[in-house]
């Protein structure tokens, strides 16, 4: 029988994990500490962490000038490949100034003070902040979190390839849901799955989620939820809590075999459009055929339109990325209907709506408000209940 065939990573024949082996790392660890050490914010630890898993390949490290240049201006590193957010390591200019070419430096968590990686700076350079929020965010709003995290950072990016030395604690935390590329490829192979949406979430799962996972099962051969477990903003719901909703919704909502539930370290950047195509490239990493683009994917606020993140994708040249958008229109329940539904498929006048958003549902659970079946499922609310409740108790 053939194996199926998956879609290969990003411009590379193999995945590319920066994690040296295990072998390799306490060596490694003593030379680092006797190096200069950077401390990094949460932002810059999250993209050493997919660096570290091979999520970001074919990139060997952080980003040169003339990558960062081109995959803000024309979302292309140097050598053509498409690359649509920068991954660059901003530091202050009185750190740059103490370090020469081709110096070996340890990156540490600047929380913990882990070392997490040696870097060799090949390269030092400013930045326009302006230039790159406007082409990456296409704003300058510092309301904007994203931009808000561009115009604070240091004024300096330090540039070179990485020797990553730790993954932090994600993969004793999250023992069944941390899935390195490499291993999403192993499994899809042995589930006999070719064809993988990928459904990306920082949320818990309400029904109109669900209806997008349900239509993907319909045309593909399974879905990968695959959640946030990087840094998130105040009030969302911590991972644990939402790995437990998820799969409460899983096991009794869906077929079983159809869908994989795993998440993985990135932290949001709130981008919209630019920050879909970002995800879909990770996607490809991981083996996924699809990525589901729901409405006003990875947006904030009302800086991008509903389907920025669905016209973004037809703008690409041919072969820029081979996972494709799984595009979907908004989804709500309709009282006409007597169930889920689109604007592609329900006739019926809005009235009949129910539009549903995470921000409502975590309204609704910090006013212990009663969550209709028509909203979320009964098993999914009443384990975020627990959790809300818990909150209160503590106050």
């Amino acid at each position: 029988m053939a194996m199926p065939k998956l879609v290969p990573p990003h411009c590379s024949p193999t995945v590319k994990p920066l994690l040296l082996p295990a072998a390799e790392r306490a060596e490694e660890l003593k030379q680092a500490e006797k190096l200069k050490t950077i401390p990094l914010d949460s932002r810059a630890v999250s993209d050493i962490f997919m660096l570290a898993m091979g999520a970001y390949t074919p990139l060997d490290g952080f980003m040169g000038h003339d990558d960062w240049h081109g995959s803000c201006q024309d979302m292309k590193l140097a050598s053509g490949v498409f690359w649509p957010i920068p991954i660059t390591l901003p530091v202050d200019t009185e750190i740059a100034d103490a370090i020469s070419d081709n110096e070996q430096v340890a990156l540490a968590d600047a929380e913990t003070g882990e070392i997490l990686a040696i870097m060799e700076v090949r390269e030092k350079y400013s930045i326009d902040k302006p230039f790159e929020a406007t082409h990456v965010y296409r704003t300058t709003d510092a309301k904007h979190p994203g931009v808000a995290k561009v115009l604070e950072q240091g004024d300096v990016n330090l540039a070179g390839p990485v020797r990553v030395l730790s993954e932090g604690d994600y993969p004793e935390k999250y023992p069944d849901l941390y899935i390195r590329p490499e291993q999403s490829r192993a499994l899809f192979a042995e589930k006999g799955w070719s064809q993988i949406a990928a459904f990306q979430t920082r949320n818990p799962m309400h029904r109109s989620h669900e209806h997008l996972a349900k239509i993907a099962v319909e045309v593909t051969d399974g879905v990968f939820i695959h959640q946030v477990l990087g840094k998130l903003k105040a009030g969302d719901i911590p991972a644990e809590v939402r790995t437990r909703a998820i799969q409460a919704m899983i096991d009794n909502y869906f077929r079983p075999g159809t869908v994989v539930q795993a998440g993985y370290p990135i932290e949001m950047r709130y981008a919209g459009p630019r920050e879909a195509l970002l995800h879909a490239l990770i996607r490809q990493n991981f083996g996924c055929s699809h990525l589901i683009v729901g409405r006003d994917h990875a947006g904030v606020g009302d800086y991008y339109g509903p389907f920025d993140a669905h016209h973004i994708f037809d703008e690409l040249w041919d072969g820029a990325l081979l996972t494709r958008p799984l595009k979907i229109d908004i989804t709500f329940y309709c009282r006409k209907c007597y169930g889920m539904a689109t604007a592609k498929t329900c006739p019926h006048d809005p009235e009949n709506h129910i539009s549903i958003s995470g921000t409502q549902q975590r309204e609704m659970l910090s006013n212990d408000a009663d969550i209709p079946p028509e909203f979320s499922r009964p098993e999914v609310v009443a384990i975020l209940k627990e959790y809300y409740a818990s909150l209160r108790s503590a106050e």
